[in-house]
């Protein structure tokens, strides 16, 4: 009986994965002959250049990954959620590169960066991560590390050497409201706000 009880706690987070919706990454194919392709599966023809694209047809990589790593990319993509001022936001990121997971950081600045993040994760804490569909809040490495081997992702970095990590990017997009009939102010005029590095409600 124990060793079914070890086998089902192992499985949990494979299930929990299976059972959230994966969101598939799109890749953008060139050819040897310029010929450019989009598809939503991992090319494998040696000597194109791959382009993989997250939600929305951004950007991720200009490299091409090996077929397991693109494989658990395509399946399960992995974003990061952090704010500032937040040591376990930096040994998340410090993880998640030390093992070559592919991922996409998302900051939560505002009050409406940290709404957004509650509708999408459930909570409020930092940092925050998503593997597919599947929202794991705070950081716990056996965790995370656990959903990460169910996912399909190697243990050890596989990454290029050349592979570049994107750049955290606000989670909603920002609004510059200038109201009507006034002018800019002009840099000299300019005042500076503080940057809060936890909003409201933030925790981690």
């Amino acid at each position: 009986m124990k060793k079914s009880f070890r086998s089902l706690v192992h499985a949990a987070p494979l299930a929990a994965l299976l059972c959230a919706l994966p969101a598939h990454a799109l890749y953008k194919v060139v050819g040897p002959d310029g010929k450019v392709t989009y598809t939503d599966r991992p090319p494998v023809t040696a000597g194109n250049k791959i382009t993989s694209l997250g939600a929305g047809g951004t950007v991720q990589s200009e490299v091409a990954l090996p077929l397991d790593l693109r494989q658990a990319v395509s399946r399960y993509p992995v974003t990061l959620y952090t704010t500032g001022g937040c040591d376990p936001c930096d040994a998340a990121r410090q993880l998640l590169r030390q093992r070559g997971i592919p991922y996409a950081e998302k900051l939560v600045v505002t009050s409406d960066d940290a709404e957004a993040l509650q509708r999408l994760s459930g909570g409020r804490d930092a940092p925050t991560l998503t593997i597919g569909a599947q929202a794991i809040k705070g950081l716990s490495a056996d965790v995370w590390n656990s959903y990460l081997d169910s996912a399909g992702y190697p243990r050890e970095s596989r990454l290029p050497a050349n592979y570049q990590f994107a750049t955290a990017t606000p989670l909603t997009e920002r609004r510059e409201a200038t109201p009507e009939g006034r002018r800019p102010a002009a840099p000299e005029e300019a005042t500076t706000t503080p940057v809060v590095p936890s909003p409201s409600g933030i925790k981690f």
